[in-house]
């Protein structure tokens, strides 16, 4: 069996959010497809909350070559997927490395300046979207890029889809106390509408923390470090999903609600255009409160139009599709 390092920070092979969901069904999809995918990571001390001192947090990459090179070596690794611009330069050491981001040098984003110059030596990728290979190019001058979508579990999606279970007035956020996710707005949305039940789910045990600095309205439920069981029991309950981040690198909580059935409300930015079904309705901070009201007052409690659509483009099915081609190709190299 061919091997294949997967390379992230230990944190996000931690947290209950995107990254770690990604590596686990990668590492699933590689074992179906004859592909051993290793889990590496840094092994510094790193902080179960935000930015305390004395901790490393997002940071910190190019001091943990040693520690990445050592478990490659180990393994006796020759093809990595690496999914930090930090770690850029392990192309100075493996021919065949490749970067599938989990981050992207967009304004919108924390440290994109710092990025940047990461994203200058980059020259062959996997992407979620087709409008992050359109910048990788743009931007970058990156053309070897193949788009493969972090597909769904079909499993769950069809277990816990049950359009009787759902809450009426429930709307559904999933996302980080990071400025870029603009929990903020949910919560000032849960005060100007207390008929509402907001759910607000954080990937980390570590945003418990942070949120306690938010008056949270008695019309709000925090839920931390959810299961992806979880997550569809939740999602199917829920009749509206409301993201209003600034951007998005991997958007999978909008891909699962479109699979889920629910009525979506997003950012306009371009970035979420993939979203792009019947019921997907694109907003702005102007709009988005009377969006997400009118989409829990439709008369539909569901979209079969949205479930359709992500099947079609989003499952584990399609996912399992790419990867087999590109490891086809990839791996002969």
């Amino acid at each position: 069996m061919r091997k294949v390092g997967l390379v992230m920070r230990k944190i996000q092979f931690t947290e209950n959010q995107g990254p770690r969901v990604f590596a686990d069904r990668l590492q699933q999809i590689g074992r179906e497809l004859g592909v051993d995918i290793v889990f590496i990571s840094p092994e510094r001390h790193v902080s179960g909350h935000d930015w305390l001192p004395g901790f490393e947090h997002e940071k910190g990459d190019l001091v943990n070559y040693d520690i990445v090179l050592e478990q490659i070596e180990k393994h006796r690794i020759d093809h990595v997927i690496y999914t930090v611009s930090g770690f850029t330069y392990l192309k100075m050491f493996l021919k065949n490395s490749v970067l599938f981001p989990h981050s992207f040098p967009d304004p919108a984003l924390t440290g994109y300046e710092m990025m940047k110059p990461f994203y200058q030596i980059v020259d062959k990728a996997i992407v979620q979207t087709e409008f992050l290979k359109t910048e990788l190019s743009r931007n970058f001058g990156v053309n070897d890029v193949d788009v493969i979508p972090i597909g769904f579990s079909e499993a769950l999606a069809e277990r816990h889809f049950d359009p009787s279970q759902i809450v009426h007035n429930r709307i559904l956020w999933i996302g980080r106390d990071e400025e870029n996710r603009r929990p903020d707005l949910v919560l000032n949305y849960a005060r100007l509408n207390p008929d509402k039940e907001i759910y607000m789910v954080f990937g980390g045990e570590r945003y418990r923390e942070s949120m306690k600095k938010y008056d949270i309205p008695s019309n709000v439920k925090l839920q931390f470090a959810l299961s992806q069981d979880e997550i569809f029991a939740l999602m199917n309950s829920s009749k509206v999903y409301w993201s209003c981040s600034k951007f998005d690198t991997f958007a999978m909580p909008l891909t699962e609600a479109l699979a889920m059935g629910k009525i979506v409300v997003k950012p306009e930015h371009p970035c979420y255009n993939h979203i792009s079904s019947r019921h997907s309705f694109a907003g702005n901070e102007k709009n988005w409160f009377e969006l997400v009201n009118m989409a829990a007052a439709s008369p539909m409690s569901h979209s079969m139009d949205n479930r359709y659509y992500a099947f079609d483009q989003f499952s584990s099915r399609v996912m399992k599709e790419g990867y087999k081609d590109f490891f086809d190709g990839w791996l002969r190299e």
